[in-house]
């Protein structure tokens, strides 16, 4: 339910409304505890996939590069915010967005980065800047092609998304990619510390409510880290040398590790830029429809766009992965009904202050990947039911069962067996394995060139043979 004392129902829809400091500072920290986990998560996958996030080395090696990754993690999530609600220009949607690092890359980057540890970044960060400053091009006419997205497709890229991902999470349940040969790995220990993350998360999702219920995920981590410190999960070997050389403030370096242009890196941000714009534009419908009851404007989602792009782009320069507004918080503002961009713009001031601060992410570091796996198996799950929750707004009819179904097929099956295609040229073979691209691209042509579903008794069959299986199912 709506808190009316916030603010006047006018008031709460009307984006430039801000409410009093002392409510408006607790709601913009509600936003950043709804997106923090998400935010860095990407950060240590890629750190664990390059070969410097865990493991022996990484105390001595490893940590300082990861904590600067977590550390751009946050300080340009919340730049990337601010482009969105004070805006330059055509850029922002002066809405209410957040924005974070996007999950939807992670497929891109981590064959790029397997096992090449630090040297594959120049590379990375090269491909996240160019695929940056496409991803603003596509702001340009990214109006004019809604028409080729519709939920068939939408939903297929989202659910995908999620499919590549619930692998990760199951790894770094069972004792993280590293560990895969040791003894240890899937042992009992590792998996009770992250079932306690998801019986946690779950019990607050459910049976609390506000803050408890919001922060669910960030809460379900604290209690498996103390978890996990009490049964000697918890290393802090490295973390104490490195707490005390890291700086208290310290700047962001741009190109810190370099750059390199890469084809398979640049064509693959690229493409996926795309995808990620195609999520924006949904995220900026739900914010304008449940927060004001209304559908977003053109110029709206030309803006968020434009600040989608430029927030990856920038963020690329010093260290940082690619951002998109995060859906978890387009659901927190249907559910507060406070639709102030000021609100999120404080918000984006904690990220910023957190991102400046290297021993925040010292502290995010000593969190175990047992720990986390919890955490990103529910967030992960999350995704595909999003997705699937997008695809029940979709006519099951013989035609879109036939697209989903080669679409799903190929691209999934691509990316549960890279080998089949391991003769293919470096770049064409990491976008193909990648499963998201082939996917997408599949459904979006067979969308625009098959004809529409045969008329009279054919329809009528499929139509009623799908009685039972439709929106109520996958729902």
């Amino acid at each position: 339910m709506v808190d009316t004392s916030i603010g006047t129902p006018e008031q709460l829809r009307d984006p430039n409304y801000t409410p009093a400091l002392h409510r408006a500072v607790p709601l913009g920290i509600q936003h950043v505890l709804a997106m923090f986990v998400s935010n860095v998560t990407p950060a240590i996958i890629i750190a664990g996939a390059a070969g410097f996030g865990f493991g022996s080395d990484a105390g001595a090696q490893g940590f300082p590069d990861m904590t600067y990754l977590i550390q751009m993690s946050m300080l340009f999530a919340g730049i990337a915010t601010l482009f969105q609600t004070i805006g330059m220009g055509p850029v922002g949607a002066r809405l209410p967005i957040v924005q974070g690092t996007s999950f939807a890359f992670i497929p891109i980057m981590i064959p790029l980065v397997a096992g090449k540890g630090v040297e594959a970044l120049p590379a990375l960060f090269g491909g996240v800047l160019i695929g940056g400053l496409f991803h603003a091009l596509i702001g340009t006419f990214i109006g004019k092609i809604r028409f080729a997205l519709p939920p068939l497709v939408t939903g297929l890229v989202v659910t995908m998304i999620g499919l590549a991902l619930v692998k990760v999470g199951i790894q770094y349940a069972a004792g993280g990619v590293p560990a895969i040969n040791a003894p240890e790995y899937g042992s009992l220990l590792n998996w009770s510390a992250a079932l306690v993350v998801i019986f946690v998360t779950l019990g607050l999702k459910f049976y609390a409510k506000g803050m408890w219920a919001v922060s669910a995920v960030v809460i379900g981590i604290i209690v498996g880290y103390f978890y996990a410190l009490l049964f000697g999960m918890v290393t802090f070997e490295g973390i104490a040398t490195s707490w005390n050389r890291a700086a208290v403030f310290q700047a962001p370096m741009p190109f810190k590790y370099g750059f390199e242009m890469s084809i398979a890196a640049i064509v693959g941000f690229c493409l996926m830029a795309f995808v990620s714009a195609v999520e924006t534009v949904g995220d900026v419908s739900g914010i304008t429809k449940g927060g004001a009851g209304r559908e977003a404007t053109d110029k709206e989602i030309q803006g968020a766009t434009y600040a989608d792009g430029l927030g990856s782009a920038v963020a690329g320069i010093f260290g940082g992965f690619p951002n998109t507004s995060f859906s978890q918080n387009v659901g927190l503002i249907a559910m507060t009904g406070v639709m102030s961009r000021h609100v999120v713009t404080i918000g984006a001031i904690f990220l910023i202050v957190a991102g400046l601060v290297p021993k925040v992410g010292a502290i995010i570091r000593t969190i175990p990947i047992e720990v986390l796996g919890g955490g990103v198996i529910v967030m992960f799950g999350m995704v595909v039911a999003a997705g699937i929750s997008m695809l029940s707004d979709v006519s099951w009819n013989r035609r879109n069962m036939v697209i989903f179904a080669i679409s799903l097929s190929i691209g999934l099956g691509l990316q549960l067996d890279p080998k089949a295609v391991q003769y293919l040229p470096d770049t064409l073979r990491i976008l193909m394995t990648s499963g998201l691209l082939p996917a997408a691209l599949i459904a979006i042509v067979l969308n625009l060139v098959l004809p529409e579903e045969l008329t009279g008794e054919a329809t009528e069959e499929v139509s009623g043979g799908m009685a039972g299986h439709g929106k109520g199912t996958l729902s």
